[in-house]
């Protein structure tokens, strides 16, 4: 399940985030946001210890989302440190979250691949592998 969050919880679940988090924002009315939802919540439970999802509804959330100047709804922005690093305004289907969730889901494994190489102990390449 995708954390829910508003401009009360923003600043500590997704500014101040040790890890990457990726921002659904959706509205009840909006049926794409809806049909993306069970694909975000299954990227969650893959990635959880990697990558944070985190929901706002952006008709409750108007401070929040005027101040990311949404346009349309589903918007997904992934903010790394409290910086956003890539944004999606224009999402057409699952299939096309699917894939770039994908790609996240690389980025981020080759990321802790990384780090872990330069200590370059034979445990740490075995946990990449796994991971």
């Amino acid at each position: 399940m995708v954390l829910s969050v508003n401009e009360q919880t923003f600043t500590q679940e997704v500014l101040a985030s040790p890890i990457p988090v990726l921002v659904h924002f959706w509205a009840p009315w909006c049926g794409l946001c809806r049909n993306i939802e069970p694909l975000l919540s299954q990227f969650q439970s893959q990635c959880g210890h990697r990558i944070k999802v985190v929901g706002i509804n952006a008709d409750e959330n108007f401070k929040l989302a005027n101040s990311f100047r949404l346009t349309t709804l589903p918007t997904l922005i992934l903010l790394e440190d409290g910086h956003p690093q890539r944004r999606w305004d224009t999402l057409r289907g699952r299939e096309e979250l699917r894939a770039e969730l994908e790609k996240i889901q690389l980025l981020y494994e080759n990321k802790l691949c990384s780090l872990a190489g330069a200590s370059s102990s034979f445990t740490s390449e075995w946990e990449c592998r796994l991971a």
